[in-house]
C-alpha cells in the first residue's frame, strides 16, 4: 500500500501547529501578528488568541474592525477562558483601519453621495461633536456589541435608526401650535412623509414618501476609539445586594466612533409625485428643520441621554470644495502652467446677540451648554467652548445652572454663526 503524504501550501499553517503550542518561535507582542498556526500571542497578564480554526492562522491585521471584533476577536487564553487584563489595548488595536479599509470606507460614503445626487435626494453633511455608538445591546464576549455593516466590517448608522430619530424630532416640533416654531410639521405631514405606524393589534399601516439611506461615518484619525463605563452597583443590578458605595467598579470598555467624524445623511423622496403639491415643494425644508432639531436636542445611536451621538450640521463648503472655472484651452497652451487646484471656500462667519435666551446645562459628553431664544433660535457650546461660556456667567448664575440644575432665563448671549452651525460664545451684559 502506497503511503500518501499531504503537502501544505507554502506559508499555510501545519495542522499539528494549533492550540497552545507553536511549531516555531513566538512572535513579539504585536496584537495584529501572531504565530501562524493559531498559537498564543503575548499580552498583559497572559497570552491570548482568536477562536478560529487552526488553518486560518492568527494574523488579521488587514481585516476591517467589524471582522476582527465579531469573528477574529483575540480575547481567549490557551485554555479558552476569556482574558481579564489587556482588553482596552486589544480593542484599540482592532479599531484601527488598514489603509485599504480606510479607502473603502470613504469610497462607500462617496458612492452614497453620488447616488443621492443622481436621485435628487436631500444630502445633509454633519460632523459628530461627541462619541457615537450603536448596537451596544448586541451580545458579545466584550459585554457590549457594536453595529457593523457587513460584509464590509465598517461602523454604520442604519437608515431605520435615522428615520426613527428624525420622526421623533418631527413629532416634537409638531407639538408646538406656532407655525414659526413647528416649521410646518403636523400629524398629517408626518403621516404622509414617514408613513402610518400600526396601532397595537392592528395591521393598518402605510408607507411614507421618504427613504433614508444607511450612513457610513468617515472616521477622523482612521481609527475607532475606546470608551469606558464604570458600573458601581453591579451586585445590586444582579439582585445580589442592596445598593451601597462599598462595591468595586469593574471597567467595561467599548468601541465608539470618535468625535469629529463625518456623517453624510442622504434622504430621497421616490414617491414625491404622490404628495400634495404644497408638500412636494416643501418636504426638503421640513426635513432639514427636523434634522436640525435632532442634531440640537436628540442625538443618534446609543447612550444619547448622556451625551453620545451629538452632531452638528456642517456647511456644504466643509465637505465639497468649490471647483474654479477651467482656463480656456488656448490660454493653457500658451502659458503651459497647470490649472490651479480647487480651494475650499470658507463659509461666512458672523455674530449675533440673542435676547431673552434660556440657558440649560447637560453633564454628558464632556459638558454641553444649550441656548434657546425666541424665533426659534438654538445654539450650543461643548467641551472647552462650554467652559469658556460658563466663565462669563456670574457666580450666582453658575451655581443655579451647575449645582441646582435649573435653567437660566431671560439671558442676553452672543452667538457665532458659520453656515448652519451656531456656537454659543459668551454672556452679554
Amino acid at each position: 500500500m502506497v503511503e500518501i503524504s499531504r503537502r501544505h501550501p507554502r506559508g499555510s499553517p501545519d495542522r499539528t501547529d494549533r492550540g497552545g503550542q507553536s511549531s516555531g518561535p513566538q512572535r513579539g507582542g504585536d496584537l495584529r501578528s501572531g504565530s501562524s498556526g493559531g498559537g498564543d500571542r503575548p499580552a498583559a497578564g497572559g497570552s491570548y488568541r482568536a477562536a478560529v480554526p487552526w488553518y486560518v492562522g492568527q494574523n488579521f491585521s488587514d481585516a476591517p474592525p467589524g471582522h476582527r471584533y465579531l469573528s477574529y476577536l483575540p480575547f481567549w487564553k490557551s485554555d479558552w477562558s476569556a482574558i481579564k487584563d489587556g482588553k482596552q489595548k486589544v480593542l484599540k488595536e482592532l479599531g484601527a483601519l488598514p489603509a485599504h479599509v480606510d479607502t473603502l470606507m470613504r469610497a462607500l460614503a462617496a458612492r452614497q453621495r453620488d447616488v443621492g445626487e443622481a436621485s435628487g435626494a436631500e444630502i445633509l453633511p454633519a460632523v459628530s461633536t461627541s462619541p457615537f455608538a450603536t448596537g451596544l445591546g448586541w451580545e458579545h464576549p466584550n459585554e457590549n456589541g457594536f453595529a457593523f455593516l457587513q460584509p464590509y466590517g465598517l461602523p454604520y448608522l442604519a437608515g431605520s435608526g435615522v428615520k426613527g430619530v428624525v420622526r421623533q424630532a418631527a413629532q416634537q416640533l409638531a407639538k408646538d401650535n406656532d407655525e414659526s416654531a413647528n416649521h410646518g410639521w403636523n400629524h398629517n405631514v408626518i403621516e404622509k412623509l414617514f408613513g402610518l405606524e400600526p396601532a397595537p393589534g392592528s395591521d393598518n399601516a402605510t408607507r411614507g414618501a421618504l427613504r433614508f439611506f444607511d450612513v457610513i461615518p468617515e472616521l477622523v484619525g482612521n481609527a475607532m476609539n475606546v470608551d469606558i463605563m464604570n458600573p458601581h452597583y453591579s451586585e445590586y443590578y444582579q439582585g445580589k445586594s442592596t445598593p451601597h458605595d462599598a462595591g468595586s467598579p469593574i471597567p467595561i470598555f467599548f468601541l465608539v466612533v470618535p468625535p469629529g467624524s463625518k456623517f453624510t445623511f442622504v434622504v430621497d423622496c421616490p414617491r414625491e409625485r404622490t404628495l400634495p403639491a404644497e408638500l412636494a415643494a416643501r418636504w426638503r425644508e421640513l426635513l432639514r428643520a427636523a434634522f436640525e432639531h435632532a442634531f440640537d436636542w436628540l442625538g443618534f445611536g446609543a447612550k444619547t441621554a448622556v451625551g453620545y451621538g451629538a452632531m452638528s450640521l456642517a456647511p456644504a463648503s466643509a465637505t465639497k470644495p468649490a471647483i474654479p472655472a477651467p482656463e480656456p484651452e488656448a490660454e493653457r497652451k500658451v502659458t503651459k502652467e497647470p490649472s490651479a487646484r480647487p480651494q475650499t471656500v470658507a463659509s461666512d462667519t458672523k455674530q449675533e446677540v440673542w435676547d431673552k435666551a434660556t440657558i440649560s446645562w447637560n453633564d454628558g459628553g464632556g459638558g454641553v451648554v444649550k441656548v434657546e431664544a425666541p424665533g426659534p433660535k438654538r445654539a450650543e457650546a461643548r467641551g472647552k467652548a462650554a467652559q469658556d461660556f460658563l466663565a462669563t456667567l456670574t457666580e450666582q448664575q453658575q451655581k443655579q445652572l451647575l449645582e441646582r440644575k435649573k435653567a437660566l432665563t431671560n439671558v442676553r448671549v452672543l452667538v457665532e454663526i458659520s453656515g448652519n452651525q451656531r456656537t454659543l460664545k459668551r454672556r452679554v451684559d
